[in-house]
């Protein structure tokens, strides 16, 4: 799966990997929720027709405004990433009918990662109706696993995305693009706006300058994800600023 990062055939590697532990058909991977702009960002199948586009549309012509799915007992739940394991029967009727019994999907294990804004970027996998249903062990393997495949998935978007920029950028003569410098020049101007900023502080904004997410810095520095919280939280006081815009603003501006 880390071979095929940021390359055109990455979705259907991970499901051909996954299947060895987890027998499904399709799985997708998108942001949805009623504040924040609907977006699939990679899906593929196993199947002879791949769906999985088809499943997107139906999903957009009125099912993610009502989807509850997501929730838990009607509040959020405690964690900024779970679990998400639901048959097509637990599934509300136009969403089931148009998703799921459309076309032929009968069951979905997802990790979710609760945002800000009340949305939801999620990992999803999908057993269809001609397969056996999945067991407790396999529903085990795919929680051990879910961590890795959230942070590949946030990796192969970044990567993916950054190179419309870098085509554009060998076009014509321009800024080089936030994402790409480096790790030590983001800590070089980081410590020229706050010398007493933490190695670990540092480590976190740089990374967050690049724009990964705190589960990939997380997952990149081998913190756990309130650790990496905490850094970021003590370098933002240093640093006087309570958001992320605000990091981008003091890092980037030019330096005199």
């Amino acid at each position: 799966m880390v071979s095929s990062l940021g390359g055109p055939g990455f979705a259907l590697q991970v499901l051909q990997a996954m299947n060895a532990l987890l027998p499904v058909a399709s799985w997708s991977v998108y942001r949805t929720g009623q504040r924040s702009r609907p977006q699939l960002f990679l899906s593929a199948s196993s199947e002879a027709r791949d769906t999985t586009r088809e499943c997107w549309r139906a999903y957009l012509s009125g099912p993610h405004l009502r989807d509850s799915t997501w929730k838990h007992g009607g509040t959020a739940p405690a964690l900024s990433t779970a679990l998400c394991h639901i048959t097509a029967q637990e599934v509300e009727g136009e969403h089931r009918a148009l998703v799921y019994d459309a076309h032929g999907m009968a069951e979905r294990v997802s990790i979710v990662e609760h945002q800000d804004d009340g949305g939801v970027f999620a990992v999803n996998f999908y057993r269809h109706q001609h397969q056996r249903a999945l067991g407790d062990a396999q529903i085990g393997c795919f929680e051990s696993m879910a961590p890795v495949l959230l942070a590949l998935a946030h990796k192969h978007i970044a990567l993916t995305q950054a190179q419309p920029a870098v085509a554009a950028a060998s076009a014509s003569p321009a800024p080089q693009p936030r994402q790409r410098q480096t790790l030590p020049a983001l800590r070089m101007r980081l410590l020229q706006a706050q010398p007493g900023l933490t190695p670990r502080e540092l480590d976190v904004c740089a990374r967050l300058l690049q724009g990964m997410t705190h589960e990939g810095i997380a997952c990149d520095l081998c913190l756990s994800l309130p650790t990496v919280k905490t850094y970021r939280n003590r370098a933002f006081a240093r640093l006087g600023i309570h958001f992320r815009s605000e990091l981008f603003a003091l890092a980037m501006e030019p330096q005199g």
